[in-house]
């Protein structure tokens, strides 16, 4: 009997060992599972975090270029190329960090391309930046040498100015001034004589006297005379080929002749025939020379 109740306690410790056993193993099992399960979970965030942090990066790298670019800055063609090839990573890296089953190895690579962008990104910035500092400076330079190039072009334009005043003023000062003008009326007999005249129906030709105002600036060589000759009702009696520039502006002269002046006392004189009969009135005469005013008269004929 007590060997009876000795085995039968007996079987029942094996099926207790056996029952600990099972439960041991079972929650053995479970806590496998259950760290297999969390490892997993916290694998899938930390992919998934890593996913975003990459693909925020991106965004800024992007971002980063498109600021530098807004420098508008002329590129070389080595730039415009390597920028083209950013553009080309950026679009592949967004749309690898769009895989939902991106694996750890993926996004190691990722990791690493993100990492070469973001120091091309760098190196490509600091390079734009110093062509923009270089623009800038040649800008500079540019904006320097066009005003000193206006300032050298308009002291220039003021020389000029005041050299053509300056010229003006010693041609001013260099011409012949007439003096002593006088006007004589002539009839002019078959035999060539002159006999001088105050009636208009008789008179032929007119005389004019003048000497030469004493002027050290005045060229002593031959000058070329001009003479205007105006009628009583003040018309200009000239042929209309008969052109000279005097006073800044072209005009018709009636007559013209060249003298020789030397400083002295000399006395010139014009003759002139009118190819009309004179009328009664005030005819006046105006002399030119070098290009300015030389002298006025007139005379009244009855």
């Amino acid at each position: 009997m007590s060997d009876q109740n000795e085995m039968v306690n007996k079987g029942d410790r094996n099926k207790i060992y056996f029952l600990i056993v099972v439960i041991l193993a079972l929650l053995g099992t479970n806590a496998y599972l259950y760290l297999k399960d969390r490892h997993q979970s916290e694998r899938f965030v930390t992919v998934n975090t890593e996913k975003d942090r990459l693909k925020l990066e991106v965004e800024k790298i992007e971002a980063e270029l498109d600021k530098v670019n807004a420098l508008n800055v002329t590129l070389t063609s080595k730039l415009q190329d390597e920028q083209k090839l950013a553009r080309v990573k950026i679009a592949e890296l967004k749309l690898a960090l769009q895989n939902d089953k991106l694996t750890q190895g993926d996004l190691s690579t990722a990791q690493k391309e993100v990492k070469e962008l973001r120091e091309f990104v760098k190196n490509y910035s600091e390079e734009i930046v110093r062509l923009e500092k270089e623009n800038a400076y040649l800008r500079t330079q540019r904006d320097s040498l066009k005003e000193f190039a206006y300032s050298a072009t308009q002291k220039a334009e003021n020389l000029e100015k005041k050299n053509t005043e300056l010229i003006e003023k010693v041609k001013t000062g260099a011409a012949l001034k007439a003096g002593n003008v006088t006007i004589v009326a002539y009839k002019v007999k078959n035999n060539g004589k002159n006999i001088e005249v105050t009636r208009a129906s008789t008179a032929k030709k007119l005389s004019i006297s003048f000497n030469i105002a004493p002027n050290p600036l005045a060229l002593k060589d031959y000058h070329k005379i001009y003479l205007r000759v105006f009628d009583p009702a003040g018309n200009l009696i000239a042929n209309g080929e008969n052109l000279f520039e005097a006073d800044g502006e072209q005009m018709q002269y009636t007559s013209s002749t060249s003298i020789s002046y030397n400083e002295d006392d000399t006395v010139y004189k014009m003759d002139w025939i009118n190819p009309n009969p004179f009328i009664k009135g005030i005819y006046s005469v105006i002399l030119y020379a070098d290009g300015f005013t030389m002298g006025k008269a007139a005379i009244d004929l009855r």
